[in-house]
């Protein structure tokens, strides 16, 4: 007997960073409303509503293009505190009704509910069902996409919004692809965008025809995924994973822009140490010591320089790491004015340090009391507690959808 075809639920929380701010203050309803600074910052849009989309706002535009498109839109710069908490919630409704699910960003998840119509029948059902708890819970609405697959539920649910639900059933997956634009396609980037169009594939039904050796031929191992993504398939390094397994980041890495330009070496040293600060915190999340570090300038004219070095030990230590970022910009800093800052971490160790002697691990202490700093940190946001270094880069958190402390993610926990 062959077994059922999985069912896949896409939820993605509505405009979630508006949503939340209209929370707070339900005078923002029905108005033009933009997350991520304000009108004149450098920075771009986390978030935009519906009302300021029809002006052409949408998400990572720069702020001033967003101001010149829709000058009426009321700027905020986000409260990532709050989303962090309404993210805690929105996990805790969809693990109420299934607990293999997978938080992708900070407002939308997969959810495997294979198996579940004995609770909550058939798919269309269940889906009425989320969207009432979620709205009784969180007071925000969501958009679900059921499908097969992943890539098929995630197509469904953008398709679904705002507040809607689409359920394509299978079997009719290319027919629901077909006339859809690629970019619609999950992976699918202007730069490919633009390579398709070159070779006259416009909609997914276009390359759906293109045959698998001619789509090899032309744009590699990449071909063969598109091929699989046209007919609704969970093809390419998106969907490697089962759902809830967490295989964690390739590299992580923060920046900064400055909104004026500076020179001042006391000022960018110490955004250095408050960046060097947030990758490690996001290493120790994943348990993941980086034996590569980067440092990324930009200056006022835009040019781009990074510098890596390897370390001896792979480390998630603030200070190891705000070290050897620091050397690297002494070297390579000239007393330039700086637009932009960044710290990179990669090449991950995933064994257990070399153990001392003693028995204990060398940066064990050390984690225990960094693991207690980012505690606090989840409780009373980013700027609670950091590095002496860092203390005169005080910035406001960015809003964006993948912050540290992201709910179901794989948390270090410290020695009991």
């Amino acid at each position: 007997m062959q077994a059922a075809p999985p069912t896949i639920f896409h939820v993605d929380m509505d405009a979630f960073f508006v949503s939340v701010e209209e929370l707070y203050d339900p005078s923002l309803k029905g108005k033009a409303v933009v997350v991520g600074g304000a009108a004149n910052e450098r920075g771009v849009v986390a978030a935009a509503s519906y009302e300021a989309r029809k002006f052409g706002v949408h998400s990572a535009m720069p702020l001033r293009t967003a101001a010149r498109l829709c000058p009426h839109a009321i700027f905020l710069p986000g409260h990532p505190e709050r989303y962090r908490q309404c993210s805690d919630k929105v996990y805790k409704v969809l693990n109420d009704f299934s607990p293999k699910l997978e938080m992708v960003s900070i407002d939308e998840a997969y959810v495997d509910m294979s198996g579940t119509e004995r609770l909550y029948g058939p798919a269309l059902r269940a889906a009425h069902l989320l969207h009432v708890a979620m709205k009784a819970e969180t007071q925000l609405n969501c958009s679900i996409g059921i499908g097969a697959s992943r890539l098929i539920a995630k197509v469904c649910s953008d398709q679904a919004k705002p507040n809607g639900v689409l359920w394509v059933q299978p079997g009719c997956e290319a027919s629901f692809l077909a006339p859809l634009d690629v970019r619609k396609i999950p992976g699918i980037g202007k730069v490919m965008e633009k390579r398709l169009e070159e070779q006259g594939i416009r909609k997914v039904g276009d390359l759906a025809a293109r045959d698998e050796s001619w789509l090899k031929q032309n744009f590699g191992a990449i071909g063969l995924a598109l091929a699989g993504k046209s007919r609704g398939l969970d093809a390419g390094g998106w969907f490697d994973n089962d759902i809830g397994e967490d295989a964690g980041p390739r590299s992580i890495s923060h920046e900064h822009t400055f909104t004026h330009d500076t020179g001042d070496q006391q000022v960018l040293e110490s955004m250095l140490a408050r960046l060097s600060e947030m990758v490690c915190r996001r290493l120790r999340e994943h348990q993941l010591p980086a034996r590569t570090v980067q440092l990324k300038l930009r200056t006022s004219d835009f040019h781009t320089i990074t510098r890596a070095r390897t370390l001896a030990e792979p480390t998630t230590v603030d200070s190891e790491v705000f070290g050897v970022i620091r050397e690297l910009f002494r070297e390579n800093w000239h007393g330039e004015a700086i637009r932009l800052l960044g710290v990179h971490a990669s090449h991950f160790d995933t064994e257990s340090e070399q153990l001392s002697l003693s028995g204990a691990g060398r940066h064990e202490k050390w984690n225990e009391a960094l693991l207690a700093a980012d505690r606090v940190r989840d409780k009373f946001g980013e700027n609670a507690i950091a590095l002496a270094a860092g203390m005169k880069a005080r910035f406001r958190e960015r809003t964006h959808e993948n912050p540290a402390s992201l709910p179901g993610k794989h948390r270090n926990k410290p020695a009991q």
